[in-house]
């Protein structure tokens, strides 16, 4: 059951943070994804295939090691910080968020604030994903390409019992042979987006890499409410 008072959209940011945790565990392939899109997206290695193969596999996991993680947040924090690390494009997120403060700044730097708002995201809202009734469903809508050959966008829904669905788009990027994820958009406002407002204030009063001290210390905290 999801929280009272859990904000729709940190609930799909929990659900994000892991990338992808939105399908049931024992959702199909062939049950999510509309028959007309199935031949788009059963390509080997697609975003939406990406989508559902990574969130069926989340989610299923965190159902069967439930009791092990609430007894462990240890190991919540390793399972969680590993999936976020084999599919988010942390530093081109980084650069994005920090917008026009990213330009001229070191590369370590950028790094080192990637890192700081993982690191802070993922202690905000990782646990939280242990409150709530992972046996939701997810429905891919559309995968389109962005402009100017930016990546694809992967639309889909949140389908809760007894709720409206939440759209939530996936905005990924090719690194390599691999497709990343680099922006959320929780019913079309973008995480980066939110994050580039909160922060802007205080990168303009302080250095990329105070701020990111700060993300790490919790005297700043990333907020998607």
């Amino acid at each position: 059951m999801t929280p009272r008072n859990f904000p729709r959209k940190a609930l799909a940011l929990a659900l994000s943070a892991i990338v992808f945790a939105a399908a049931a565990p024992a959702l199909s392939f062939a049950q999510a994804v509309p028959a007309a899109s199935m031949q788009a997206a059963s390509m080997n290695g697609s975003p939406s295939k990406l989508v559902l193969d990574n969130t069926q596999r989340v989610l299923a996991t965190l159902e069967s090691r439930r009791a092990e993680f609430t007894r462990d947040r240890a190991a919540l924090s390793r399972f969680i910080t590993s999936e976020f690390d084999a599919m988010f494009d942390r530093e081109h997120a980084a650069r994005l968020v920090l917008g026009r403060h990213a330009r001229g700044a070191a590369e370590a730097d950028v790094k080192l604030f990637g890192d700081a708002l993982a690191e802070n995201l993922l202690q905000r809202y990782g646990s939280s994903l242990l409150d709530f009734n992972t046996r939701l469903q997810v429905r891919i809508r559309s995968e389109t390409p962005l402009p100017r050959d930016a990546g694809v966008r992967v639309a889909s829904e949140l389908l809760r019992s007894g709720g409206d669905p939440i759209p939530v788009d996936y905005l990924m990027r090719r690194v390599g042979n691999e497709w990343r994820v680099f922006d959320v958009m929780v019913e079309g406002v973008s995480m980066v987006q939110i994050f580039r407002q909160q922060f802007d204030n205080e990168l303009q009063r302080k250095s990329i890499r105070q701020v990111a001290g700060e993300l790490r210390s919790g005297q700043l905290r990333a907020t998607a409410d």
